[in-house]
């Protein structure tokens, strides 16, 4: 598994109300659409400069505040397959990986915004290759890769009907 793309970096404590507005969690429930307001509070016209494969880059504690689930979703429905931060609030993390979205944990101080991204989750590295350097991050366990790969825990229990761990 290699994924390709740009970052678009961000700082600390990214709050599930700044990956999406609560004032738009009552309106839709198409992901979708709620996709085009993904960090509008931050950065207005993020949803416009964002390509299908580009990568969020924070720093620690991304996804904190609410438990909303569809902070996540918004992500992954906008075309972005990953998020890579320093550290993840933890329901967040839980709702990333439950919904599919590769979250990656690592030093994100040597990449900046617009850098071109190869990252290889299973081996746990991030070649930064507008920089020309590479990047160890925490591996994701096996079994959470499995649930990602399936698209989320949901479709993961369909198609096995239990969890493989172990076997």
């Amino acid at each position: 598994m290699v994924l390709k793309g740009k970052s678009h970096k961000f700082g600390d404590n990214i709050n599930t109300d700044y990956i999406i507005s609560g004032k738009y969690k009552f309106k839709t429930l198409d992901m979708d659409e709620l996709a085009k307001h993904l960090m509008e509070d931050i950065e207005p016209e993020f949803y416009k400069k964002i390509r299908k494969g580009d990568f969020i880059v924070a720093g620690i504690n991304f996804g904190c505040g609410s438990s909303r689930e569809q902070a996540p979703l918004v992500i992954k429905h906008a075309g972005i397959p990953a998020v890579i931060a320093k550290s993840f609030a933890r329901i967040f993390y839980r709702n990333g990986i439950n919904n599919g979205l590769i979250l990656i944990e690592g030093d994100t101080d040597k990449i900046e915004n617009g850098d071109e991204l190869e990252i290889y989750p299973i081996e746990g590295i991030i070649k930064n290759i507008t920089k020309n350097i590479e990047i160890k991050t925490t591996k994701i366990p096996d079994f959470l890769i499995d649930i990602i790969k399936e698209g989320g825990v949901i479709s993961y229990l369909k198609k096995y009907k239990k969890f493989k761990i172990g076997e």
